[in-house]
């Protein structure tokens, strides 16, 4: 699938749920949200239903999200299921990592091709306040597991002023101990973000840079490594990357789409526009209708976020709503 500007969509990202076990302050109201219902939220059959129509429409990778995908349990299932779909290269989740202890092999037998893992403090009393939780050693554990399990998996980090800001160099030493890449992600002015001021990309830098040494670009990327820059320091098993939605917007090179939990197709993060799909998969819409609806709803994609204008549908829900 193209959309109006030209850019080839090709990567869908799922939420699973809009429920999660964390409170993640930027993401998250302090008294959480009120859950879609079941019979709101889709179902396994019209999650594979949808993925196997947009496979068929140049869909090449999937990424499992939530809220907190592992909430499901029949995640392990969807996963397995969706490796089945003929086109999809790739099937790959984001997680919490506080549920993730006890199913890893579960995931890698099912066939998950990689997992990031959102870490933004290795500081017990930081995790709390950041996450209103002490599930930290949960974690941890989760990643060991899955890093004893030999399955893919990337570390991300989102500094937020008054909060972790000053222990990004411990997170960075992940990758100076590990061969693991950390990834740090501004925190975009979205939901519960706006209450809150991020680092720049650029101020990451500089500080790793003031703590390391200078860092070295890394240009050896694979077409799937998505929009973060990678850079290396000397002496460090694995890499820093640096995803810039805010300062650098890769809004041009853009391809992907969202699926709510309750069957919304989304096509960006800052605006409300989308198609809902839900309806018209349980009212019996035909095969041909379907993939029709879907590659309308592509061509109304927004040509950018425009974080910083005022633009006329404006998104209003939280991260956990939309899907991570």
């Amino acid at each position: 699938m193209q959309d109006s500007f030209g850019r080839k969509i090709e990567y869908l990202r799922i939420s699973l749920t809009d429920r999660c076990n964390l409170r993640c302050r930027y993401c998250t109201p302090e008294g959480g949200i009120q859950s879609s219902g079941n019979e709101e939220k889709l179902t396994t059959e019209e999650i594979l239903r949808i993925s196997e129509l947009l496979a068929s429409l140049g869909i090449r990778r999937i990424r499992l999200t939530g809220g907190e995908p592992l909430i499901r349990k029949d995640t392990e299932e969807i996963v397995g299921r969706l490796k089945s779909i003929p086109g999809l290269s790739a099937v790959s989740m984001t997680t919490n990592g506080s549920l993730l202890s006890g199913r890893v092999e579960a995931l890698k037998k099912a066939g998950l091709d990689s997992i990031n893992i959102s870490l933004d403090t290795l500081n017990p009393l930081t995790f709390r306040q950041m996450t209103g939780s002490d599930r930290l050693f949960d974690v941890l554990e989760g990643i060991r597991e899955v890093k004893d399990a030999g399955v893919p998996f990337k570390i991300n980090c989102v500094p937020v002023l008054g909060m972790n800001e000053k222990e990004i160099e411990e997170i960075a030493l992940i990758a100076g101990k590990e061969p693991v890449d950390v990834r740090f992600i501004e925190l975009m002015p979205l939901g519960c973000g706006v209450d809150f001021t991020g680092l720049s990309s650029g101020e990451i830098l500089d500080r790793l840079e003031a703590a390391f040494g200078a860092a070295e670009a890394d240009d050896q990327r694979s077409s799937t490594e998505g929009p973060a820059g990678y850079y290396r320091f000397e002496g460090f098993a694995g890499r820093i990357g640096l995803i810039s939605p805010v300062s650098g917007s890769f809004c041009a090179q853009c391809n992907r789409v969202r699926l709510t939990s309750d069957g919304f197709l989304k096509l960006c993060l800052r605006h409300s526009s989308g198609v809902d799909l839900r309806t018209p998969l349980r009212d019996g819409a035909a095969e041909e209708d379907l993939k029709r609806i879907l590659e309308e709803a592509v061509m109304q994609k927004p040509a950018s976020h425009d974080f910083w204008k005022d633009v006329k549908d404006p998104e209003e829900k939280r991260m956990v709503q939309i899907g991570g």
